[in-house]
This record gives C-alpha cells, sequence and structure tokens, in this order.
C-alpha cells in the first residue's frame, strides 16, 4: 500500500519559513519524481515545484522561484519544501505527489495547510 504523508505545515508570519515533508512508503522512491502543488481556496490546484527521482533537475513556479527549494533524500524516502520569504499568497494546502514518468501514473498525500498571515 502505497502512502505519502505530509507534515510541516503551520501558521506564520510574513517573512517566515516553514520547511514542508513528505514521508513515502510501499514504493521505490527514487524511481518517482516528485511535485509539490498548492492549492489555495476557491482557486485551482498550482503546481509549485519539481523534482527528478535522482534529484538531478528541479524546476519552480515563477511565483516561487527564489523563495522555495524542493529537495529529497531518496534514504530516507522523505522529499522536502523549504519555503522562506512567505507571503499571505502563499497560503494554500500544500499536496505533495509522485509520479511515475513512464505511465504518468500519479500517487497524492492528504495535505498540509500553510497560513502566512500577520
Amino acid at each position: 500500500q502505497v502512502q505519502l504523508v505530509e507534515s510541516g505545515g503551520d501558521s506564520v508570519q510574513p517573512g517566515g519559513s516553514l520547511t514542508l515533508s513528505c514521508t513515502v512508503s510501499g514504493l521505490t522512491f527514487s524511481g518517482y519524481s516528485m511535485r509539490w502543488y498548492r492549492q489555495a481556496p476557491g482557486k485551482e490546484r498550482e503546481l509549485v515545484a519539481t523534482i527528478t527521482g535522482t534529484a538531478y533537475r528541479t524546476n519552480y513556479a515563477d511565483s516561487v522561484k527564489g523563495r522555495f527549494t524542493i529537495s529529497r533524500d531518496n534514504a530516507k524516502n522523505t522529499g522536502y519544501l523549504q519555503m522562506n520569504s512567505l507571503k499571505s499568497e502563499d497560503t494554500a494546502v500544500y499536496y505533495c505527489n509522485l509520479r511515475f514518468d513512464p505511465t504518468r501514473r500519479d500517487y497524492w498525500g492528504q495535505g498540509t495547510q500553510v497560513t502566512v498571515t500577520s
């Protein structure tokens, strides 16, 4: 059974930092690219960052470039999203996604709430 468990969501002030974690079980973690998505109330789900299975390539949405860093530790079956200089517009539920690229098979976590407010 595949499980993706996100953690690290919290309420922070603008300018603050958070690190989200996604711990995975039930599959060979390094064989999957990983993505973080977010969804704010009333908005569509947005792709935030992507990292390949061996972490040789990362990509970011323009809205988070330079502030967020995606990474992974394949030995720990865990992926991360380091978020710095948080803004109110970063408020959303953040979801971890794994994709087996040859078949585009997706797995999703349950989401973790990030709230940026003064």
